[in-house]
């Protein structure tokens, strides 16, 4: 049995090894599934020894708190009311996006604003994190957010005074491309004025001018670049040192402002004027932030193309039977709308009348038009090509489908990679360290360099300030996870969060589920044997009207041959089903059973004569549904289940980028061999037999032997196998897509874009590192030039101003990036 624990107050990895442990030391624990810090969740498999509250104990013992706990779905501690903290629980069969009301995973969402650099996306979250009723908080410093993870006692308002304790900005309001764009205007303004102001001043690197009126102009153009267009760093300094903490404004600003005060004497004849060493600071850094600003605008737009997909009107039809034009927000469910031809459909609904072809390219990928006719649910901004249709509204707003993936794309990309924690935490520290740096250079240089050498230790203690970038190191991991998910999303995949893009990068070994992924999961009667003396419509009529009650596909595929041949079923008594077997029943007053000959046997029929006839039919890749009734066999059904176009392109994908491919089916041997050579797949990777029950031991068996387990299914007899792999890959079709499932999800159920996902989570990792790499290089290496005087003031504002900007630039690339398989 496993047991879910929704945990409160871990805050990193070290939180989740000392949950873990303490839940392995329950007795009757077979295995700790998965903690997570940023879900704030823990998810056990145990015996009934390790009953739910010794579990529940052994977290609080741990000096941790416990929010809600259920044993297999069943609740075990009920939650306090208000938002819950995040769950990832195996998915149940029917599970599909999450429908309005609380945000997914149970967080809250804040726009932030007056953020800077990587310092202050480390203060805000420690402010939030330290305010009552927080679970947990992440903030992306590229995108400007906060993802809240409430606890008891959560409110919005308590969040919002504590970013405004710390100094910054917080709103529900959620404007965060406006606040972008706020952003950007000012950024644009600011470097307009400095440059006007500051390029005369700048020229005198290459004009020498002399004289009072020049040293005066100089004087009066500088304080307008300082003071009026640089006031941004100075101000938010300030804030900053009234809460006790230094960011990059504050290197910035007492960089500017040493050059700008060191020169000052030089008026009255006394040493040289500096001012176009202050001026250049903060036009360069200007000049970098409005960079950086364009740039990370470009990696989010993923969210901000998909947000502009929703339609603004509707015509909704009276009870007169006339449409009206309104806007979308006025439409409610229940309400019946016309949309015509060459229409973007407004809201998800149902189709009351008419037929056409329907455009779903912008939530799956696929080109090809889907045909919908009456009973038919479409979803809202995929756009009707062709007649005319009548819906009947299901769900609005936030609601909606496409409501809903704006809504996990902006989880995913404000969420955090594991490798970040490094980055984080040098960022914490860094501007003191700076800071410290820079003083003692200026020391240094003051006391032990050569004579007259104050003007050297002040520039030298200057370039060290501009020239260290905490920005660089924030921006690293963000941006590429931001860009690595949207363009994954534009592919057709959703990632949840951006642990599970690092896993995915690590992926060596794939287990596909073979019906629905690598099949069409639509079973076709191709074959129907019957024993001497066996009529073979009466037959297909006892099992049609059996498997007419089971929802397997094998099942479905029978009862759709006996319609197509017209004939006629009757409802069955005393059904029962054998997972992954067959079933049984009675019809028309005779005892009946299909499945596979070990069911049969079970059964007490004799299926000797059938053996024969279900080995030819497994050679030819059929899966055989062998038949009795009365006890006695009668023959056997040959089903195919095609191959989905691309599935064997898939596995030859998956193998060039160096990944095990498994397949697991219940087929019997035969069957699955057939199959298996037909899409590539090795015979010591195909795995028979397997029953539903028995997946996640297959992928147990695999992880036990060192390797990074993805497992993809459809999300529904998948649920524990996708569960216990290290990513779950939940496949879908369009709006029925499970992604609850699993870490991820296919929007359509195409093979291709599983090797797609691996080779863009490995892109994605690699230039993470690759950002990482400049981001600490740049500091290791520039630093100590600076405080060896080898670096001016105006090259360290510069370097550091495209320092950050080369970072996001190195992420933009992964959205063209061709990707490896």
């Amino acid at each position: 049995m496993e047991t879910l624990l929704h945990v409160t107050g871990m805050t990193c990895g070290h939180c989740e090894a000392r949950v873990r442990q303490a839940l392995a030391e329950v007795p009757g624990v077979e295995e700790v599934l998965e903690v997570s810090h940023e879900g704030q969740r823990a998810r056990v498999r145990h015996g009934p020894q390790a009953s739910a509250e010794k579990l529940v104990a052994a977290v609080e013992e741990g000096g941790f708190g416990l929010y809600h706990a259920s044993l297999d779905g069943e609740s075990v501690v009920e939650p306090p009311p208000g938002p819950a903290p995040a769950a990832a629980a195996a998915p149940a069969p029917a599970v599909a996006v999450p429908k309005s009301g609380p945000p997914a995973e149970g967080s809250v969402l804040f726009a932030l604003g007056g953020m800077s650099c990587a310092s202050c996306a480390m203060r805000i979250e420690d402010a939030v994190r330290k305010t009552a009723g927080v679970s947990n908080v992440v903030v992306n410093f590229a995108r400007g957010t906060a993802r809240v993870i409430p606890g008891p006692g959560f409110t919005p308002e308590a969040i919002e005074k504590a970013v405004a304790d710390a100094g910054y900005r917080a709103s529900r309001s959620l404007d965060v491309a406006g606040e972008r764009r706020k952003e950007l205007r000012e950024a644009k303004l600011r470097l307009l004025v400095a440059a006007a102001a500051g390029l005369p001043v700048m020229a005198v690197m290459f004009v020498h001018l002399h004289g009072l009126g020049w040293a005066i102009a100089q004087l009066v153009l500088a304080t307008v670049v300082v003071f009026g267009a640089g006031s941004r760093f100075f101000v938010a300094a300030a804030k900053n040192l009234r809460h006790g903490a230094a960011n990059m404004d504050t290197l910035v600003s007492l960089g500017s402002g040493a050059a700008f005060f060191f020169s000052l004497p030089a008026l009255f004849g006394k040493g040289e004027l500096y001012f176009e060493v202050a001026v250049s600071i903060v036009v360069l850094i200007l000049l970098g932030k409005l960079l950086e600003a364009r740039a990370k605008g470009g990696a989010s737009e993923a969210i901000e193309k998909l947000a502009a997909l929703r339609p603004r009107t509707a015509l909704k039809v009276g009870a007169d039977g006339k449409a009206v034009e309104v806007g979308v927000d006025a439409v409610a469910p229940g309400d019946l709308l016309l949309v015509r031809a060459g229409d973007q459909i407004p809201v998800d609904g149902e189709v009351v009348e008419g037929e056409s072809a329907v455009d779903e390219s912008m939530l799956t990928g696929e080109s090809i038009p889907v045909h919908k006719g009456a009973g038919d649910k479409v979803v809202g901004a995929t756009v009707n090509r062709d007649g005319s249709l009548r819906i009947r509204a299901t769900e609005v707003g936030a609601g909606t489908f496409l409501a809903r993936i704006v809504r996990l794309v902006e989880e995913a990309q404000g969420s955090k990679a594991p490798i970040q924690r490094l980055a984080d935490k040098v960022a914490s520290v860094f501007v003191p360290v700076v800071l410290a740096v820079s003083a003692l250079t200026g020391l240094g240089w003051w006391a032990l360099g050569p004579e007259h050498s104050i003007p050297k230790a002040v520039f030298a203690a200057i370039a060290v300030l501009v020239i260290a970038c905490p920005c660089a190191m924030g921006l690293a991991t963000p941006t590429a996870v931001m860009v690595a998910t949207g363009r994954a999303a534009r592919s057709g995949i959703l990632v949840k969060d951006a642990a599970s893009l690092e896993r995915a990068a690590h992926i060596d070994c794939v287990l596909f589920d073979k019906t629905g992924t690598l099949t069409t999961g639509k079973p076709q009667v191709v074959d129907v044997r019957v024993l001497s003396g066996v009529d073979p419509e009466d037959m297909l009529r006892l099992a049609a009207s059996l498997e007419a009650e089971s929802p397997h596909p094998l099942a479905q595929g029978i009862a759709a041959h006996a319609q197509a041949k017209s004939i006629a079923t009757s409802a069955p008594s005393g059904f029962k089903s054998f997972p992954g077997r067959g079933i049984s029943g009675t019809v028309a007053g005779r005892q009946v059973v299909a499945g596979t000959s070990s069911l049969l046997v079970e059964l007490g029929v004799d299926v000797k004569a059938l053996e024969p006839i279900a080995d030819e039919l497994a050679e030819g890749g059929q899966t055989p549904v062998l038949v009795a009734a009365d006890g006695k066999a009668l023959g056997a059904l040959g089903l195919l289940d095609a191959p989905r176009e691309g599935a064997a392109e898939a596995v030859a994908r998956l193998k060039r980028l160096g990944v095990e491919v498994h397949m697991l089916t219940g087929d019997r041997e035969r069957t699955a061999q057939a199959v298996g050579r037909r899409l590539g797949i090795e015979p010591q990777f195909v795995h028979a037999e397997v029953l539903p029950d028995r997946k996640a031991a297959e992928v147990a068996q695999r992880k036990a032997k060192g390797q990074v387990v993805a497992m993809v299914g459809d999300g529904v007899n998948d649920a524990p196998a996708l569960a216990a792999a290290d990513v779950g890959i939940a496949v879908g079709g369009g709006a029925d897509v499970a992604l609850e499932a699993a870490p991820m999800a296919l929007m359509r159920p195409d093979p291709l874009l599983v090797p797609e996902a691996v080779a863009l989570a490995r892109e994605g990792l690699k230039t993470i590192r690759q950002n990482l790499f400049w981001a600490f290089g740049y500091n290791v290496v520039a630093i100590p030039l600076a405080i060896a005087g080898l670096l001016s003031p105006m090259i360290g504002s510069a370097a550091m101003a495209f320092s950050s900007v080369s970072v996001v630039g190195n992420s933009l690339r992964l959205r063209r990036r061709r990707l490896g398989g």
